[in-house]
């Protein structure tokens, strides 16, 4: 037999049903919570009581911080134009890039293999410094003394029994940047959940998708009420008081390029 080109280990349909990771896809639905079917797709298997806990405050944690950000901002104004909620959600999760949402597969990147490293935190840390380089999962536009979130995070992961060698290395980290630099970096919800989901087995490059899970429900929130609450294109800007101009000023065209 001739191998077929695509294969995979997720999904499946017998007689006409549906398995997922080997279950059956009605048994799941009533009996897992979102969180317990996420960690299945994700992982293969079912998650322990204290997994799918975590889970759901990771996703929660995430779920939406304001109207401010890129992603809420693309996703109102597609939808603004007179897009449909679909579209809207899809430009949201198109935002998502190394500055917003990106910084969580970085995080659990460099947390991973942080804690696989032979070098010190205090070497790993200077090396970033010295061409000063952001280290992913840490920093906050708002916070300076801690992330809410996090500790939030981090408590559950003690209670949950989660809190290991990468949530001890994250804030390492924390401790080792303010040694050096003398100011106080904050681990971010991004390295928390990074170190938390490290904790858990899970590899980096799911990073991303675990924001795009936790965000998605946010995103559909703020199209929904863009779409019935607002005006279409109520989003345009307004020139006079919100844009400058820094280009050339009026100039004419050179007399041998008109042809008209």
């Amino acid at each position: 037999m001739a191998e077929k080109k695509w294969k995979t280990a997720i999904t499946r349909h017998l007689d006409h049903e549906t398995y997922i990771r080997g279950y059956r896809l009605l048994d799941l639905v009533g009996n897992l919570t979102f969180a317990q079917a996420i960690f299945l797709i994700l992982k293969g298997e079912l998650p322990t009581e204290a997994e799918s806990k975590m889970m759901e405050a990771m996703f929660v944690s995430v779920i939406d911080h304001g109207i401010a950000p890129p992603s809420v901002i693309a996703a109102r104004s597609v939808a603004s134009g007179g897009n449909s909620l679909n579209v809207g959600v899809a430009a949201g999760v198109m935002a998502f890039g190394s500055a917003h949402g990106g910084a969580l597969e970085d995080a659990m990147k460099f947390i991973q293999e942080g804690v696989s490293s032979d070098k010190s935190v205090g070497e790993i840390v200077s090396g970033y410094l010295s061409v000063k380089r952001p280290i992913p999962g840490f920093g906050h536009r708002y916070y300076k003394e801690f992330d809410p979130r996090t500790k939030r995070l981090m408590d559950l992961a003690r209670h949950y029994g989660f809190f290991g060698k990468h949530c001890e290395f994250a804030l390492a980290v924390e401790e080792e940047i303010f040694r050096q630099k003398g100011k106080r970096i904050v681990l971010n919800v991004d390295g928390a959940i990074a170190a938390v989901a490290s904790e858990m087995g899970f590899d980096w490059r799911l990073g991303k998708g675990f924001f795009i899970i936790g965000r998605v429900p946010g995103l559909v929130a703020h199209v929904y009420e863009e779409l019935t609450k607002e005006r279409p294109f109520s989003k345009r800007l307004n020139e006079e008081e919100e844009t400058e101009y820094i280009g050339p000023e009026p100039r004419e065209l050179p007399e041998e390029l008109k042809k008209v």
